[in-house]
């Protein structure tokens, strides 16, 4: 009796299956897989760079700990906090043995240009990107990383003044590019930039924004091959024709703008200020949504499933 209980005992954790730890090590964190758990034996350090495990590099979780500063980068973030992010990335990039596919960032995760190169050089087969915070990101540091992910189809940014430079860049290095979600305003130059440069995109999140009238008609007519058009929870601004600086907020989809709509597969809207608790939100903020002030998680949602976290 004694024997035969010995023989269907497994003696040691070394010798458990890989794929059962590997299974078992899905339902760790990102902070938990780095924790020290691949020392352990060399079972385990097998199963811990499981591409299975580094397909998605989701530091959505993590912030800096910063204090806002009045002159560009307009943050200062505190040593030990920069120093628990470099960690965290180089036992991140050790473990994946690049195979991560999707890399994303907290809107309060502020990376350094040092932090993003050395992910980028280390990941160059990404596929999306979700970086909404760039405060400390040069532009020498985003073409860089750019300039790598040649495979790169998707990336999630913050609504920037001078987009060509970094539009220019995904046109000449990333073929597959076909998705953009845009967290913040959107204006004219912007709008003009994409259909200069990603005339074949495909789909376009723009939620949450104050998105010119403008611009949205542009983005109607210079995108030929968009599908998916998401301006949920935003609203339209105008200019009075008597008073030129005076901003006018619109709230409902005119005639024009639905005509044009009409040959997307997918536009997706909401702008019920009265009764959407997001929308009111939009506006409260004035098109610049304070996620901060929010449930935690609020800023990952999207109506398209594709950009949703």
């Amino acid at each position: 009796m004694e024997e035969g209980y010995e023989s269907r005992r497994v003696s040691r954790w070394e010798e458990l299956d890989t794929d059962i730890l590997v299974r078992i090590f899905q339902k760790f964190s990102i902070f938990e897989l780095t924790s020290g758990l691949a020392h352990v034996c060399s079972g385990w350090r097998a199963a811990c760079c499981d591409p299975i495990l580094w397909k998605t590099l989701d530091l959505s979780h993590m912030r800096s700990s910063f204090i806002k500063i009045p002159l560009e980068p307009y943050v200062y973030v505190e040593r030990r906090s920069d120093e628990a992010l470099t960690r965290i990335l180089k036992l991140s990039m050790n473990l994946s043995g690049g195979n991560t596919r999707a890399l994303i960032f907290h809107f309060n995760l502020f990376l350094s240009d040092d932090q993003l190169t050395y992910t980028a050089e280390r990941c160059p087969g990404l596929r999306r990107v979700v970086l909404p915070a760039w405060n400390r990101i040069k532009k020498t540091g985003i073409c860089k990383a750019i300039r790598i992910w040649k495979d790169l189809e998707s990336l999630t940014m913050p609504s920037i003044a001078n987009p060509p430079y970094l539009l220019t860049e995904i046109a000449k290095n990333c073929k597959n590019f076909k998705e953009l979600k845009i967290m913040g305003p959107f204006e004219i130059f912007f709008a003009n930039t994409l259909i200069t440069y990603l005339p074949n995109l495909k789909t376009l999140s723009l939620r949450c924004s104050a998105i010119k009238r403008e611009a949205l008609i542009k983005i109607l007519d210079g995108l030929p091959d968009l599908e998916v058009l998401n301006i949920s929870h935003s609203y339209l601004v105008e200019y009075s024709v008597w008073q030129p600086q005076q901003k006018v907020i619109v709230r409902e989809l005119d005639k024009t703008i639905l005509e044009k709509a009409s040959r997307l597969k997918r536009f997706l809207t909401c702008m019920e200020h009265q009764t959407c608790v997001m929308c009111q939100r939009t506006e409260n903020d004035e098109g610049i949504v304070r996620w901060y002030k929010y449930e935690e998680g609020e800023w990952k949602v999207d109506e398209v499933s594709s950009l949703h976290l």
